[in-house]
């Protein structure tokens, strides 16, 4: 077989493959800049947590509605919104930390959403919501996708410098009198209805992959935030391409096809990055050594 046949024939052949291929696009321009600010503002567990949390919404639509695009993401959209408003408000009235409300809450959304699909539904639907199948989008499906990424680089563009700095320092943007909590609003925002658009693709248990293996991987290889945003994009649009050739010749699942090499990205950019990676920590400490 030759390169063309093996990278290219798959895309050309197949319309499922060119639709999930679109799909990963999309995901990957929309949910690359808000895993690279979530790793800034040391969210990254965050995400996941809010990841799993849309579950018993879009259960509830299942129920309601079946396999309805429309009432599945507005489920999944309020209950995740709805885990990290309870989060954030206990973070605020009690001495606990946000990862730990965020861990609580995430986990009773969870169950919830488990136990919501297990009673109604069959295994096979639970399985679709864990893992989603990006190989079945559809049109209604791709157009959420490409509407949430379109919509989250318009709204970052507007926001970047507030959000940015309230990335960094949000004590400074709140004694400057700056839209610390607004802006805050507008982020957690972004990032659930990323999250929900992957949902539709990747499932509730991967949908987090593709924005957060990228962004920390990417660490590595970029110190600025919009070169960070950059190489986060283009690992996942390679994860994305890579995960579904690998999927479609090793007739493997996608959603964790492409999670798996997004991971082995971030493992290579962990031992080979030069900023920050182990070897050019070692080689560096040994040109010390030397000196």
């Amino acid at each position: 077989m030759n390169a063309g046949a093996l990278l290219v024939q798959p895309f050309v052949e197949y319309g499922f493959m060119r639709r999930a291929l679109v799909a990963t696009l999309a995901l990957g321009l929309g949910s690359a800049p808000i895993g690279t600010l979530l790793v800034l503002r040391r969210m990254s567990l965050v995400g996941d947590a809010m990841g799993h949390a849309l579950l018993p919404g879009a259960a509830l639509g299942f129920l309601f509605a079946g396999f309805s695009l429309a009432a599945m993401s507005a489920g999944g959209f309020f209950a995740a919104l709805a885990v990290a408003l309870a989060a954030g408000f206990v973070t605020r009235v009690t001495s606990q930390r946000e990862d730990a409300s965020f861990a609580a809450f995430y986990l009773i959304a969870l169950a919830l959403g488990v136990l919501l699909v297990s009673t109604r539904g069959s295994s096979v639907d639970l399985m679709h919501m864990l893992f989603g199948t990006i190989l079945a989008v559809d049109d209604a499906a791709l157009l959420l996708m490409a509407g949430v990424a379109s919509l989250t680089l318009v709204v970052l563009a507007v926001v970047y410098r507030p959000l940015l700095v309230e990335c960094l320092d949000p004590g400074f943007l709140r004694n400057v009198g700056g839209p610390g909590s607004l802006v805050h609003g507008v982020f957690l925002v972004l990032t659930v209805a990323n999250l929900v658009a992957g949902f539709q693709a990747l499932g509730t248990l991967m949908a987090v992959g593709l924005m957060m293996l990228p962004a920390t991987a990417a660490r590595f290889w970029a110190a600025e935030v919009w070169s960070l945003a950059l190489v986060a994009a283009g690992m996942a649009l390679l994860s994305g391409f890579a995960g579904l050739l690998l999927s479609f010749h090793a007739q493997w699942p996608s959603g964790p096809a492409i999670v798996l090499v997004a991971g082995v990205a971030y493992l290579l950019s962990l031992a080979f990055g030069p900023n920050g990676g182990l070897l050019a920590r070692f080689l560096r400490s040994r040109a010390h050594r030397n000196a």
